[in-house]
């Protein structure tokens, strides 16, 4: 007997949300990756994965600054650093960072939030550049795909779970997930368009099968019909607990927004885009928006949230300080994927 399309839907919304069936993830920066007593996780991303162990998600936070440097190792503090200092800076650093003569790095240590300040503005001010994507380049810090489940074996695989590291397994209490930790490469970084393209690296192939994934749809749409949704974090966390809400299409929009960058100089994200209308929460950019295939009776991903955009309001005749955050600006990957197919392949 036929099902109706409605029937093949719900079961592909729920399984959008499982923890074992989503593609949906986060992407983090980790200092110290191989030293679990000072490993740290930072900037947490939204991003999917779309087959063959490549990952989308947004670029801007890539150009975005760290700030506080957790560790370096000692011939670049050395260099970089201290050499960029007077005498009294060079002795507070040398204060704040102490040197592990084991691994030849300095750890920050545990410091006051005043002069957590002094370190931010000191490094600001000598132009050390802390952008994530220049720390990646430097080995400093590096992205992890970060999994996290209620079973206790890999998407309830023995076999795979026991191709991880186990240093790279670990249970997080506030979750109360079973996490994994896989090594990732930053493939390239399509920064007008504001995706960045990622590719699992460093581990089984059998880790990579087990990973749900979407398939792309790489159609432009102008509007959408009950069909178009976003797959984000839950509203209570960052992680692990995932929503599928419906959102709609409501205008396209050739766009043009200045982003800030200090040291590698401002850039603009432009180009198509559509204008989203429906619930978004803030950390949800890297956000797959999906369509439902009627023809395979399964979702497919077509964008992805990129900003936040505003309706101004108002209020006693004023306006400044008077936005709602209602709306999105999500990047169509009709924009990308022929650059993306150059790497992943059809």
């Amino acid at each position: 007997m036929y099902a109706p399309k409605s029937s093949f839907m719900k079961e592909q919304k729920l399984a959008a949300i499982n923890d074992l069936s989503s593609p949906l993830f986060r992407i983090v920066s980790l200092h110290n990756e191989d030293e679990v007593s000072r490993r740290r996780l930072h900037n947490n991303m939204c991003a999917f994965h779309i087959g063959k162990g490549y990952l989308l998600t947004v670029a801007h936070n890539l150009r975005s600054e760290a700030k506080l440097l957790l560790s370096i190792t000692a011939d670049r503090f050395e260099s970089e650093v201290l050499a960029n200092l007077d005498g009294s800076e060079r002795q507070s650093f040398n204060q704040w960072y102490t040197l592990d003569p084991k691994t030849n790095k300095r750890y920050i240590n545990p410091i006051s939030p005043e002069d957590e300040r002094s370190v931010i503005s000191t490094l600001g001010r000598i132009n050390f550049d802390t952008r994530w994507v220049t720390l990646y380049q430097r080995q400093i810090a590096k992205p992890y795909l970060l999994i996290q489940q209620r079973s206790q074996n890999f998407y309830n695989n023995p076999a795979a779970h026991h191709h991880f590291d186990p240093s790279l397994i670990f249970f997080d209490n506030v979750a109360q997930r079973q996490s994994y930790l896989i090594e990732l490469e930053l493939i390239n970084a399509f920064y007008e368009n504001d995706v960045a393209l990622y590719k699992i690296i460093n581990v089984h192939h059998s880790i990579i099968d087990l990973i749900p994934s979407f398939q792309v749809d790489s159609e432009f749409y102008d509007t959408s019909n009950g069909d178009f949704f976003c797959l984000q974090s839950a509203p209570s966390d960052m992680n692990p607990g995932r929503m599928l809400n419906e959102a709609n299409i409501e205008g396209i929009i050739d766009q043009f927004s200045p982003f800030g960058d200090r040291i590698g100089g401002n850039y603009n994200l432009e180009g198509l885009r559509y204008l989203i209308k429906g619930y978004f929460r803030f950390g949800s950019s890297g956000a797959p928006y999906i369509k439902f295939d009627p023809s395979t009776n399964s979702f497919k991903v077509n964008a992805i949230q990129s900003e936040a955009c505003a309706v101004q309001l108002t209020i006693n005749n004023a306006r400044e300080t008077n936005s709602q955050w209602v709306k999105a600006i999500a990047t169509p990957l009709f924009n990308v994927m022929q650059s993306i197919n150059q790497f992943v392949g059809n």
